[in-house]
């Protein structure tokens, strides 16, 4: 039997924690001391021998904090935690690799997969149970703000700057997400590459001291035969904020999204002016200083086709101008404004 545990000094207790742990070794011996050390302390204690258990119990239990093996047979530790972290329902669960690969390129891709932390086998319980309770801290944070965005209807996500990847997101935020990307399937776990290139440039924008500039996109997930005031009234908003590098972790953001729908104000304006939905939308649009093309990209039409529109819009209005049609349908319509 292989022993990678050294036994210490007597684990010290930390009463007082419910927080789930997952602990996979394919060592018996291993899994059997952390879990009485872990259990000793309070805490909830999961264990797996091997990598498909790990993600089939993880899935299930949604631990806190997961402890694992970088090296076993079948699916190792490495290819456990990528999925782990590209699952949004199990993200933002901390990883703490154990291994006997101290090399650098090992620990590099302990972190390259998604893991906070490692610790060198032989194991020494005190030592995990040190790093355990400090990832806590941070995890027990993201819970508290992800749990009050939920509760008041927030939709937010913590995203990794580098590659988008999800930490955790709220309900609504998904549900957002869902609807109005890839036809309605958000692919899980990855902002979509539209959302990615805003927040690169967003965060360069922000460390060079300039204004920020928010994001505005409209549902793929629309079909040609929807109703002209629905495809072009709804919209999403992404805002970036910046957080506390302690509380979320470092190279992470949060994105707040508000969605709109300005289905009135397409209504009104159709009935002010004696307009078609589709003109509507485009004068819309043109209070909102969209260019023709903007206007084609969002009502899924060409420049020319939006002109056309346009020229209705000016015989309708009396008007020869995009400024003059712009400033007389929001003197007209209440709340119709280019920052609305």
């Amino acid at each position: 039997m292989k022993h990678d545990v050294l036994i210490d000094s007597p684990v010290p207790q930390a009463a007082g924690y419910a927080e789930c742990v997952l602990i996979v070794d394919d060592v018996p011996d291993n899994l059997a001391l952390l879990h009485d050390a872990l259990d000793e302390c309070g805490y909830t204690v999961l264990v797996a021998n091997n990598g498909e258990q790990a993600l089939s119990i993880a899935l299930q239990m949604q631990p806190d904090v997961v402890v694992l093996d970088a090296m076993m047979p079948g699916i190792d530790g490495f290819e456990v935690a990528r999925r782990l972290k590209a699952d949004p329902a199990t993200a933002a669960a901390p990883i703490i690799f154990m291994t006997g690969l101290t090399d650098s390129e090992h620990v590099e891709a302990a972190f390259a997969a998604g893991g906070a932390d490692y610790v060198s086998k032989p194991i020494r319980p005190r030592e995990v149970l040190a790093r355990i309770a400090a990832h806590l801290r941070g995890a027990r944070v993201q819970r508290q703000a992800r749990n009050a965005l939920d509760a008041f209807g927030h939709a937010s996500l913590t995203v990794h700057e580098q590659d988008g990847r999800c930490v955790w997101q709220t309900a609504l935020a998904r549900a957002l997400m869902g609807e109005y990307f890839n036809g309605g399937h958000f692919e899980r776990g990855r902002l979509p590459p539209e959302v990615l290139l805003w927040l690169h440039r967003e965060v360069l924008r922000r460390r060079a001291g300039a204004p920020p500039i928010g994001l505005t996109v409209l549902p793929q997930s629309r079909s040609d035969a929807a109703p002209a005031a629905v495809r072009g009234a709804k919209r999403l908003s992404f805002a970036l904020h910046a957080v506390d590098p302690d509380a979320l972790g470092e190279g992470q953001w949060l994105i707040v999204m508000r969605e709109a729908d300005d289905a009135a104000l397409l209504d009104a304006l159709v009935h002010s002016f004696k307009l078609t939905l589709r003109e509507a939308e485009t004068l819309y649009w043109v209070a909102k200083g969209k260019t023709n093309v903007d206007i084609g990209d969002i009502l899924g039409t060409s420049p020319r086709t939006v002109q056309k529109h346009l020229e209705h819009v000016f015989e309708k209005l009396g008007v020869e101008t995009r400024t003059a049609a712009a400033a007389m349908a929001m003197g007209r319509v209440r709340g119709l404004d280019a920052g609305h």
